[in-house]
């Protein structure tokens, strides 16, 4: 048995949290009901958990983000989505929250303030750092609640997000969700420590422990914890001890769990511990139960109904593809200006400096900067430092520490964050201090960003810059070309320009556009002075998806990108060949058109770059040609690239890795076919 303390609180609030706890219950025994009967698929059970969620939820405001799990219907129910519309949700129909694309609670919804869980389950409470940082730069008193289960909170997204909000004062709510399993691991089999409140002091954050089964208990500690947040920003780490009644999901199944466990929780259970009270206290009655019931019933069964007759999704290809990727409407003003190819937004001047490609990139993100206030730098040694490569020194003096922030060591969690500043409607680019960094952070780029705009329409407003390449003697760890393993992932752009004024234009337009880039700068290229160009001074944006011919000539094309378009034009000029080159400078989505339009011309083509030959970007390049313009080629389509091995520290080592050399080669070879 259960022991409620009502406070001070009404009538009126302990009546409306009973039917709150009420509806997701019988909500959940209907599901339970059509999944025996075949209409359901697949079904994550929160019966015994529901005092978290709708505790919870009625004590927030109603426009404070919430991030739940799987079994936190209470969450949902009690923003007040219709029942038909979560029903259409979890049956895969157009009319749900994805339209198909994902299922049960994986969805976002900012009418609604709740942004849904993706499969990994620590990723999301780095995005509720970045949504709170928003309430905290928008001076919005308002704090973001994010949840975990004691499994999850096992993962080093965990960590990485809790030392974040720790650091930068985030008003968040960790809630842990301890059932005692993380699907069927017992806890003594996650972790070693008694309670997660113990978890509060290596964060320097406070942590309460309570009976996640109270309806009344969890309402008043966020209520409380809510106002004080509010006022005196911070986070906050909230450990609910509760008990899931059914298994992980209804097919896993509850062999595992000794029996004792449901005969102890059973007597616990939130639902009907709640009601027991509000009736001995008079203030509900079996006649008011009927009623309340009666309500929830009927729309329950009409929203079955109803969904269940709705027809299935046809598929049509085009409404998907063009689903992968907002829109980013200022393409279409491209034109020609001055030395610049395709731009999209002309400066205001002809005013032009020599500027290095270090340079360049500064300069566009500092213009960025000012004409977006919306937008938040943020990467390890970026502030006072400037970075490892100095592009952000004087960033802090001019725009602040507000938006000019220093990170721990997490890029999991600062690009999460990244993603919960672009839910609130703002900017962000990180700065992988290495490209090879990114490792750590990969699953937020190709499973939060990426995916955000197909699964919910939410835009990932990110720009990830990405120092990259060989060349230095810096080794396997600070020296991999790693644009390929992107390349691969729909929603994602990816940008690797190759000289300066390049570097600039679509940096700018990498910011303007709502989708997530990766933007690769190479490192060898960052200070060469022989590279110096004239480049306007003013702001303005190149078009993103557009190739660049860099020479003309007749004897074969080269399509390349980055620093390899330096080595091209080199060993054309030194072996006095007349090449096509075609500097890609983006990725994804790559340039089509102007490459068939090359290779149509010279009927010889070779795809160069400095990752290595197998699997990279050439290969897709290549394969794509030989099935297209088969009948307009005079030799096969050749690749050179690096040789298939980490890279290595030693120089000489490092060039023979490098593709220099085998690219002379493979030249001669071609124009001689």
């Amino acid at each position: 048995m259960l022991s409620f303390n009502r406070k001070q609180y009404s009538d009126e609030l302990l009546i409306a949290l009973y039917k709150a706890i009420v509806k997701p219950r019988m909500i959940e025994e209907k599901m339970l009901i059509l999944l025996r009967q075949g209409k359901v698929s697949k079904w994550f059970s929160g019966i015994g958990q529901e005092a978290i969620s709708v505790g919870l939820t009625a004590a927030l405001d109603k426009d404070e983000y919430i991030l739940p799990l799987h079994r936190n219907l209470g969450v949902f129910t009690g923003r007040d989505i219709p029942f038909a519309k979560l029903f259409s949700q979890w049956q895969g129909k157009f009319d749900g929250f994805s339209k198909g694309r994902e299922r049960s609670f994986h969805f976002g919804t900012n009418e609604h303030h709740i942004v849904g869980m993706i499969s990994h389950l620590g990723a999301m409470l780095g995005v509720a750092d970045g949504i709170a940082l928003a309430n905290l730069l928008k001076d919005e008193k308002k704090l973001t609640v994010v949840f975990s289960g004691d499994g999850g909170a096992s993962e080093g997204d965990f960590h990485e997000a809790l030392n974040t909000a720790a650091v930068w004062n985030l008003p968040v709510i960790f809630l842990i969700e301890n059932n005692g399993y993380g699907l069927s691991t017992p806890s003594n089999e996650q972790f070693k420590f008694k309670s997660f409140t113990d978890k509060g002091i290596g964060y320097g954050m406070e942590a309460y422990q309570i009976d996640g089964n109270n309806l009344l208990e969890v309402y008043d500690i966020v209520r409380n914890l809510g106002n004080s947040i509010r006022t005196k920003p911070r986070p906050v780490i909230l450990e609910c001890l509760t008990f899931r009644m059914r298994g992980h999901e209804e097919a896993s199944g509850t062999k595992y769990v000794p029996q004792e466990l449901f005969d102890m929780w059973g007597k616990k259970d939130p639902v009907s511990n709640y009601e027991k009270y509000l009736l001995e206290e008079g203030i509900i009655n079996p006649s008011l139960i009927d009623e309340i019931r009666a309500e929830f019933k009927k729309e329950i069964d009409e929203g079955v109904e109803s969904v269940l007759n709705e027809p299935e999704i046809i598929p049509n290809t085009e409404l998907e593809l063009n689903d992968v990727y907002a829109n980013a409407n200022f393409k279409a003003t491209a034109k020609q200006y001055g030395n610049l190819q395709d731009v999209v937004v002309l400066p205001a001047t002809e005013n032009v400096t020599k500027k290095r490609y270090v340079d360049a990139i500064s300069d566009g993100l500092r213009q960025s900067m000012e004409k977006h206030p919306e937008l938040v730098l943020m990467g390890q040694d970026i502030a006072e430092y400037g970075g490892v490569f100095k592009i952000t020194q004087g960033f802090l003096e001019q725009f602040g520490k507000d938006r000019v922030r220093n990170t721990p060591l997490c890029e999991s969690a600062i690009i999460g964050a990244a993603y919960g500043l672009s839910i609130k409607g703002m900017k962000a680019m990180v700065e992988m201090q290495f490209a090879d960094f990114v490792s750590v952070g990969f699953n937020q780029i190709v499973n939060n960003l990426a995916k955000s705009y197909y699964r919910w329409g939410q835009q990932a407003d990110v720009v990830v810059r990405m120092p990259t390449g060989a060349g230095v003697g810096a080794g396997p760890f600070h020296s991999q070309s790693n644009e390929a393993w992107f390349f691969h992932v729909p929603g994602l752009k990816v940008i690797y320009p190759s000289c300066p004024s390049d570097a600039k234009g679509l940096l700018t337009a990498a910011i303007n556009d709502p989708n997530p880039v990766l933007f690769f700068e190479h490192k060898v290229l960052y200070r060469m002075t022989e590279l110096e160009e004239e480049v306007y001074d003013d702001y303005y944006m190149l078009e993103i998806g557009k190739a660049k011919t860099v020479k003309s000539g007749e004897d074969l094309s080269i399509i390349t990108y980055g620093a390899a378009v330096h080595w091209a034009v080199q060993a054309c000029k030194e072996m006095q060949i007349e090449a096509d080159i075609i500097d890609l400078r983006t990725l994804l989505p790559w340039d089509k058109e102007s490459v068939i339009s090359s290779v149509k011309k010279t009927g010889k083509v070779l795809v160069l770059h400095e990752d290595t030959l197998t699997g990279g970007i050439g290969a897709e390049i290549a394969a794509y040609l030989s099935e297209h313009c088969f009948e307009n080629l005079d030799a096969p389509v050749m690749r050179v690239g690096s040789l298939d091995s980490p890279v290595p520290f030693n120089l000489e080592l490092e060039e023979n890795f490098l593709p220099k050399a085998r690219l002379r080669q493979a030249l001669s070879k071609l124009v001689s076919y």
